[in-house]
């Protein structure tokens, strides 16, 4: 039974307003972060666009395709891994994986992996349908909103973009979104990608790296950011996106010696395949699934072959052509639908797995950029992705980067990450008892029910940014524009010092070590 509202005869504006006071005190009250109504590792996988015949299908052409066509240019470290753990070299140079291999090394692979936050309460635990958002791409142009017009990116903002997710609730990691075009030296570039990142969030960061011998230097950095080696081996805080193939069929040489010194160096590996349907990868959607499947499966088995278990994520990231031009297209159906099935995999294997969602082929955050960003983000989420990458911020089909966008993103995928908790069922929320309450006897309304007052925080979002004023309140507001209202919270937050900024003696100490681009 629920509560019922007592009021005057004559009082249903006050029946209301009180109503509309209690819910306003609920909401100003915090959730406990397990009840809140969205929140990291959201479980997914309701929707399915490939039916169980069609997932053995393609597992079998997976099988046909690395047994019979194999992947070319393995370095001559990977050959003497690959053929040491089964593979075969063919006398036409390329390295063939009988299905034995591939099946044990599916079983023996890590099921479970916790990609750590330098602050605990940031960790992510990859299993099953467990869902997370967050950045990720190398942009080489910010996006400014109020010029409409394109720049190079800096490292200053790759830093703010990392002090802005870190204050997102729905920004789950920071993955490198862009690339410090101001830094031409190679080396120094990578470097002060893992300090900008690092510096301005304690969630999960992804990066990359130019050359193997860059690694260690990276390393150093980061056992010094951890308090050293063995912290850093305990809970490494960051990882290395590493396409170590050019698809279609090819293992990247150079990045694939730099996965060898990751896996070395104790630092998780996100197995990247990221080819292009219709142009380095088959037009079907299927085709490919088919093939990036493929391509990850040989990365697991180099992954393993290295060391045993090591944590790799199963990074199908197949992206999409507009197949009239040629062009990405990573704002299309297509590739929401191909994120979502090569999700379906992930799961079929039992494998964490992460791929490319949100992103827009518009080059301002407008109506289309909408569109584009929810549809892909919606269902990925729903597929029960584990890592959607590239989810916030991300327009011109990866050339640009927007911070305003990574602010609204935070409210879209708040939207979407709901979608993805889908509806539960039960004695309480079926609400037989309230319902009778509430027309025999009661108010006739919800409004001011306990039911409703309990509910309206646990079960939905609200958001940040977005309008959900009426007209009339709408031109009371001086007509609030959205854009506006993010470039504001973008002022805010980085007017503040990061709290993720490293301590006095740990940043001089690396500083000395290194050079460093960011201000002190």
């Amino acid at each position: 039974m629920t509560e019922t509202t007592t009021r005057p005869d004559n009082g249903r504006a006050s029946a209301r307003t009180g109503g509309r006071a209690a819910r306003r005190e609920a909401r100003s009250n915090p959730l406990a972060a397990n009840l809140r109504p969205v929140r990291p590792g959201m479980e997914g996988g309701t929707y399915r666009p490939l039916s169980n015949a069609a997932m053995d299908r393609i597992h079998q052409a997976v099988l046909d395709a690395l047994e019979q066509i194999g992947l070319a240019d393995a370095p001559p470290s990977g050959v003497e891994y690959l053929t040491g753990a089964g593979a075969i070299l063919g006398s036409d140079g390329r390295i063939r994986f009988p299905r034995a291999l591939i099946e044990d090394t599916i079983a023996r692979a890590r099921k479970d992996i916790t990609l750590f936050g330098r602050d605990p309460a940031n960790d992510m635990h990859l299993h099953g349908n467990r869902v997370h958002y967050g950045t990720a791409g190398a942009a080489v142009h910010l996006i400014d909103v109020e010029g409409r017009e394109y720049r190079e990116c800096t490292m200053q903002d790759l830093h703010d973009a990392a002090r802005i997710a870190d204050q997102l609730d729905n920004i789950h990691f920071v993955q490198r979104p862009m690339v410090c075009r101001d830094i031409t030296d190679n080396r120094e570039m990578d470097l002060n990608t893992v300090y900008g990142c690092c510096a301005g969030t304690t969630k999960h960061v992804g990066t990359s790296f130019t050359e193997p011998g860059f690694v260690a230097d990276a390393l150093e950095m980061l056992h010094l950011i951890a308090g050293g080696e063995d912290k850093w081996r305990e809970r490494p805080f960051v990882s290395n996106s590493n396409c170590f193939v050019v698809p279609p069929m090819k293992f990247a040489t150079e990045s694939c010696l730099v996965m060898e010194a990751c896996i070395a160096g104790g630092m998780p590996v996100l197995l990247l395949s990221a080819g292009q349907a219709g142009a380095t990868a088959p037009a079907p959607i299927a085709g490919a699934i088919v093939q990036a499947t493929a391509e990850c499966l040989a990365g697991l088995v180099y992954v393993n072959a290295v060391k045993p278990g090591h944590p790799a994520i199963f990074g199908t990231w197949p992206f999409v052509s507009d197949l009239r031009t040629g062009a990405m297209s990573g704002g299309s159906g297509e590739q929401a639908l191909l994120t979502a099935g090569c999700a379906q995999m992930h799961k079929y294997y039992g494998l964490p797995g992460g791929a490319a969602a949100g992103i827009a082929d518009a080059k301002l955050p407008d109506m289309q950029a909408g569109w584009e960003q929810a549809t892909s983000n919606v269902m990925a989420g729903l597929s029960g992705l584990n890592m959607v990458y590239e989810a916030a911020g991300m327009h011109a089909s990866l050339l640009g980067f927007c911070l305003e966008s990574l602010i609204l993103g935070d409210d879209l995928i708040g939207q979407a990450l709901r979608c993805t908790r889908g509806i539960e069922v039960d004695e309480d929320t079926v609400s037989l008892e309230v319902i009778r309450a509430t027309c025999i006897g009661g108010p006739g309304h919800y409004l001011g029910a306990a039911q409703t007052l309990s509910r309206m925080q646990t079960d939905y979002i609200y958001p940040a940014l977005a309008d959900r004023t009426s007209p009339k309140e709408w031109v009371e507001l001086d007509k609030p524009d959205l854009i506006a209202k993010a470039r504001a919270k973008k002022e805010k937050i980085l007017s503040e010092r990061a709290p993720a900024r490293f301590d006095p003696i740990t940043d001089a100490a690396i500083r000395e070590r290194f050079k460093i681009h960011l201000p002190a």
